[in-house]
């Protein structure tokens, strides 16, 4: 069967599961060939180091926002939203070409250049680069938390429940700003399948000990608190806030569109990629439910109206001690990883625009050897260590300024789920697919991104609300 009778054979399968082409492998859209030994697995491992990051301590909270029907409902709607946003996207990646039958995109803003023109390249990129450095503004802030939480655990332990034990987070952010300044010289995804594996690992850990933990809480309570209505406020307009905020937080958790392009283009092939990608977001996304519902759930059975805003750091539990020192520690360990899967992107872009403007300077271009005794070559260029250190020190200066958990997580959940997971997916899904407007498709995909704006602006509303209220209390 020639090509065009593959593609024309596509047009019949109904629509999201369009059969993949089996294709040899093309140049990038910026004619670079790269090595790809990506498979299920390691996409897997890194889409679970960017989903399952500082997002589920808070759907406990989110959970006890929305109440016992609104609240397991809305995550497993958000896990079908991002399902349907990520086989859309997959889709996405290679592009017909008739040079060289098909071209591949290694990254989101690419993808939305060659099938969306220069104009949109625009605006997807500032939303896009606001949600990568925005994430690692709030994995900072939840390190610092976790870290502090080990110290102020062991505290409660030694002193009683009833002792002061207040201690800041200035010190933790800094040293977590320095071990990223460190890993943030690994040069791109290809070099850091190792970390995403680690960093699985622990969101595995702290995860279970945050479900277990609930789970044995219930049990000892011998009843499940909560309400369908969840947490009752003083007036309607406060209930209103706090449920558009537990929308952001959940649309914060979630979603992983902005990376998935990247993650995509280490995958080898054949089996083509976005057959792979496909089953790896699937299978990603399953797990990450499971855990959300299970974390989010037993949390909020086991406090209740009291839930904290961040499970394990809220101090609802209180022992064995030396878990909740654990899984503290195993949330550090994970956004280590998790900040470098949002930041590589950010890194990548300015690298390659500088290189593309001074090909010829050896600040941009030029790497260093350096050996240490029993350590690996580091391989070191200068713009790669001045860049990637101004911008953690950037984002470590911005989380000491806005140290605010739940807040800061709303904020950019709403702020970039419909443009970066829903609208330009959606877009560039009609040109790949050459959907003419007013068909069937065509009218399913605009309805589904139209109510997608609408829970958007409404979590958007309760969370600006939600850190304002913060920053003037």
């Amino acid at each position: 069967m020639g090509e065009e009778e593959v593609e024309a054979h596509q047009q019949q399968i109904p629509l999201l599961i369009n059969l993949p082409l089996q294709l040899p492998p093309s140049p990038s859209s910026n004619g670079q060939y790269h090595k790809r030994t990506g498979n299920t697995w390691t996409a897997t491992a890194h889409i679970i180091t960017g989903v399952i990051g500082s997002g589920v301590l808070s759907l406990a909270w989110s959970t006890a926002q929305l109440g016992w029907i609104a609240g397991p409902l809305s995550m497993l709607i958000f896990a079908g939203i991002t399902i349907i946003s990520a086989f859309l996207l997959c889709d996405c990646y290679r592009s017909p070409q008739p040079e060289t039958g098909h071209i591949r995109h290694p990254s989101y803003m690419e993808a939305v250049k060659y099938n969306l023109g220069r104009e949109s390249i625009w605006v997807c990129g500032v939303f896009q680069q606001i949600s990568l450095y925005g994430t690692a503004v709030a994995y900072t802030i939840t390190s610092a938390i976790s870290m502090r939480a080990i110290q102020k655990s062991n505290c409660y332990h030694k002193e009683g429940h009833q002792a002061p034990c207040t201690y800041g987070d200035s010190f933790y952010m800094l040293l977590f700003g320095a071990i990223q300044i460190v890993c943030s010289q690994i040069p791109d995804f290809r070099n850091m399948e190792w970390l995403s594996i680690l960093a699985s690992i622990m969101s595995f850990s702290y995860a279970s000990i945050g479900f277990a933990l609930g789970f044995a809480k219930v049990i000892g309570n011998r009843r499940v608190k909560g309400s369908i209505s969840g947490v009752q406020t003083a007036t309607i307009a406060q209930k209103v806030w706090k449920v558009s905020q537990a929308l952001g937080d959940i649309a914060f958790a979630y979603p992983y569109s902005v990376i998935l392009i990247e993650i995509q283009d280490t995958l080898k092939s054949p089996p083509p990629e976005n057959q792979t990608m496909k089953k790896a977001s699937m299978t990603a996304v399953l797990i990450t439910t499971f855990f959300y519902l299970c974390c989010g759930c037993f949390g909020y059975a086991a406090f209740g109206d009291q839930t904290p805003g961040n499970l394990l750091t809220g101090f609802g539990f209180y022992e064995p001690y030396w878990l909740i020192d654990f899984a503290n520690a195993c949330i550090v360990l994970h956004l280590v990883g998790g900040y470098q899967v949002f930041s590589q992107p950010v890194f990548a872009v300015f690298e390659k625009w500088c290189a593309e403007k001074v090909p010829n300077s050896g600040f941009v271009n030029n790497s260093y050897t350096i050996k240490i005794p029993q350590l690996p070559v580091l391989r070191i260029n200068l713009l790669r260590l001045c860049f990637r250190t101004c911008y953690v020190l950037s984002t470590t200066g911005l989380a000491m300024l806005f140290p605010y958990f739940n807040q800061v997580l709303g904020l950019l959940g709403a702020l970039n789920f419909w443009p970066l997971t829903i609208y330009f997916p959606v877009q560039m899904y009609f040109v790949q697919r050459k959907i003419e407007p007013w068909t069937r498709n065509w009218i399913i995909l605009q309805s589904f991104s139209f109510f997608c704006l609408l829970v958007s602006l409404i979590a958007l509303v309760g969370s600006v609300e939600g850190l304002i209220s913060e920053r003037l209390s």
